[in-house]
């Protein structure tokens, strides 16, 4: 059983820090871009016609900056091409402020029952400084339209380290996140990527971020406030109450196979990584000849597998698991990666417990440094 990601790269503003790959939606050919999804869909149940999902997520981009019609004909093909288990996990990426009831209802009526909102902070001027379109109020609408319409699992994304953000700051916005009682956050920390407007800002010297000590204060007190308010902490940058975390999101920290639908998407399926190509026209010519928009393919070696499997299941709280690492390939990776596991444990960033292989509290905040030691 499979796991799906459908893009979408259309967005009515584009943020500051956004490297993912995305257009301006106006002048944009989305419903030709629509119809040749659908037909990406189909080329790929012709060539694995045994395909069952057990989770989609569709993200971008901003999914919900189609309109109601656009977003009913997505919904329409995903449901129609792609063979979706009873009960699986289906989830639509939102941003606050453009999700309408008439849309939610379009969306409630396809089965998605997840919604993931790109909140980011509950400070009107950060909002503004990242380039956010949305304002706070818009948060606590779309939310409770989104519960009117019958949602309760719904997740919310906060970024940290933001330009002139103060740990006071971050933790009065963590403060309003768990008071809405939701079921699921996600907190991360600014990454500054090439191609986005923070990059030039930073390159200019005009950029002005928190520096490492109170970045690690905030991811602190993030981690704290979240136990203190119930939420499990079950990844790196992931918390949920029990029985919520993102199914969807552990078919990757499992080094499990998913398929990756639509411009720029990626995709991991029979032991190979591939592609989708990025540019709009790029992806769709090969379509329109009933081609698949491929642009490159990785057959993954055993000792990558293995190397994978450490690196994203130590983003886990529970690590990697010893029994079933051996069980799929055959060798204990105390054995394999005996010389990291050593290094890391005696600095006090890795441990043994309950059968895994698991980040230490300290580990967690060296995490990347961890995880590049078992990429060989």
């Amino acid at each position: 059983m499979h796991s799906a990601y459908i893009h979408i790269p259309f967005c009515e503003h584009i943020c500051h820090y956004c490297d993912f790959n995305k257009f301006f939606m106006n002048g944009q050919p989305v419903d030709e871009y629509l119809q040749l999804l659908e037909k990406e869909f189909d080329l790929y149940r012709a060539q694995f016609p045994d395909m069952n999902l057990k989770t989609i997520f569709v993200g971008g981009g901003t999914p919900t900056a189609l309109n109601v019609r656009q977003l009913d004909e997505l919904c329409s093909a995903i449901r129609k091409k792609l063979p979706f288990s009873e009960g699986g996990e289906f989830t639509f990426e939102a941003n606050p402020g453009d999700l309408t009831l008439d849309k939610l209802h379009v969306l409630s009526n396809y089965g998605v029952n997840r919604l993931s909102f790109g909140v980011q902070s509950f400070n009107d001027e950060l909002l503004r400084k990242i380039g956010r379109s949305h304002e706070v109020k818009d948060v606590y609408r779309s939310i409770s339209h989104a519960q009117q319409a019958g949602f309760s699992n719904i997740s919310i994304d906060l970024i940290y380290a933001l330009p002139g953000q103060t740990v006071e700051d971050f933790s009065d916005t963590v403060q309003k996140a768990v008071e809405l009682d939701l079921p699921h956050y996600s907190g991360y920390s600014l990454i500054v990527e090439p191609k986005t407007v923070f990059y030039n800002l930073m390159r200019k010297g005009k950029l002005k971020l928190p520096g490492e000590d109170q970045e690690a204060a905030m991811y602190e007190m993030l981690i704290n406030q979240m136990e203190k308010s119930g939420l499990q902490q079950y990844e790196v940058s992931n918390f949920s109450k029990p029985g919520f975390q993102s199914i969807h999101n552990l078919v990757y920290w499992n080094n499990e196979e998913y398929y990756g639908f639509g411009a720029g998407a990626h995709g991991y399926v029979k032991g190979i990584r591939y592609s989708n190509y990025g540019p709009l026209k790029k992806y769709m010519e090969p379509l329109g000849k009933d081609l698949l928009p491929v642009f490159e393919q990785h057959q993954v070696t055993d000792r990558e597998k293995m190397e994978e499997e450490m690196f994203l299941g130590l983003r886990k709280r529970i690590g990697v698991s010893i029994p079933d690492f051996v069980k799929k390939f055959s060798i204990n990776p105390r054995v394999l990666f005996q010389q990291q596991i050593e290094d890391l444990t005696s600095k006090g960033w890795l441990e043994e417990k309950n059968d895994s292989i698991r980040l230490t509290r300290q580990g967690l905040f060296l995490g990347n440094e961890v995880f590049q030691t078992f990429l060989i």
